[in-house]
């Protein structure tokens, strides 16, 4: 079995602009690599742009919510699940944050948050949970970590493969900080086997802890951040899951182009 993970994914602003100039296709950002991103029996990433139509803009300039023809993309990409508890979650209130939700939910794509979602293939259980470091669902903090890692021990006993999504960090930075550390290894050592980690927008280490695998950030996927190489830059983490446990785990380096599509990096 076959897992893919991607960073951040951004369907608004530059991308949508993008878009729109080159004849609204929205199957246009993933076209280059939809073939490597369809192999995958489970793709996973992490939405920082509601897709709705509702709410308003809380007061940031950094709000993020994608037209709703964006879900175009994430079905032509295969995505399945995709965290949607990140700093961006309430750019245009609640009303578009669960909006998008229901959207995700139509087109059969999962949301997930801290509350458990389970897929099973082929009679392996895939679970899922997020977190964020940052207001909104699922807040992750110090103070919180505790009971967190209740929930994930509680988790583990219902799937085979648990993955946890941590978005947290400093933008631009190519170290973890100690929260992002002592969360994921904290994740682990209560059962989860995938740490996934998200935020800074560059990509940063890969390890194996005990009997799991940290990726502390994949790094942007999709994103509008043209300004540096390093934000140009992700990979997506590869999975191969054997007899209930995880066989294999490797980066696949990718970049964004500069009229903002997604491809394999040679």
């Amino acid at each position: 079995m076959l897992l893919l993970f991607v960073g951040d994914i951004m369907l608004s602003r530059g991308v949508e602009n993008s878009v729109q100039i080159h004849g609204n296709d929205w199957e246009r950002p993933f076209a280059p690599i939809a073939e490597t991103l369809r192999k995958a029996d489970i793709l996973f990433g992490n939405l920082e742009s509601q897709i709705s139509d509702k709410g308003r803009n809380v007061g940031s300039i950094y709000s993020f919510r994608a037209h709703p023809k964006s879900m175009t993309a994430l079905q032509y990409g295969g995505f399945d699940v995709v965290s949607v508890a990140n700093n961006h979650s309430f750019d245009y209130t609640k009303e578009a944050f669960e909006d998008s939700r229901s959207r995700l939910y139509r087109a059969g794509i999962l949301p997930v948050t801290d509350e458990l979602v389970i897929k099973d293939m082929e009679g392996t259980n895939i679970g899922f949970l997020a977190y964020s470091n940052f207001p909104g669902p699922a807040l992750a903090t110090w103070d919180t970590l505790e009971n967190i890692s209740r929930e994930i021990a509680q988790a583990k006993t219902k799937v085979d493969i648990l993955a946890v999504s941590l978005h947290a960090g400093e933008e631009y930075a190519k170290e973890p900080t100690d929260f992002q550390k002592t969360f994921a290894k904290t994740a682990i050592d209560s059962g989860a086997n995938l740490l996934i980690g998200h935020h800074p927008h560059v990509l940063q280490s890969l390890e194996q802890y005990e009997q799991g695998w940290i990726i502390y950030s994949l790094g942007n996927f999709l994103f509008d951040q043209t300004f540096s190489p390093e934000t140009m830059r992700g990979a997506i983490l590869r999975v191969i899951i054997e007899n209930k446990k995880i066989q294999e785990v490797s980066l696949l380096p990718t970049h964004i182009t500069p009229t903002l599509q997604v491809k394999m990096t040679e």
